[in-house]
């Protein structure tokens, strides 16, 4: 099964609650996984909350995003 992420919703600080075509629902908290410079810009919260579902993962305005796959193994 190719893994998509449904449905995301901001909670607060770094953290994200993310819905899986699997059925599972994730919370991911990414503070210590914004390294490198695309991933820069979300440090600032204010900027990190505002994502969109694009393909099938989040995604930022400036482009960064994260696999699926890599969310659905850190998340809880």
């Amino acid at each position: 099964m190719f893994l998509e992420i449904t449905n995301a919703n901001y909670l607060s600080e770094y953290k994200i609650s993310l819905n899986f075509n699997t059925g599972d629902t994730k919370i991911v908290d990414l503070q210590n996984e914004l390294k490198g410079s695309i991933f820069e810009p979300l440090k600032d919260v204010n900027y990190f909350k505002n994502f969109s579902i694009k393909y099938n993962t989040i995604e930022w305005n400036n482009g960064a995003d994260f696999a699926p796959e890599y969310l659905y193994q850190i998340g809880k």
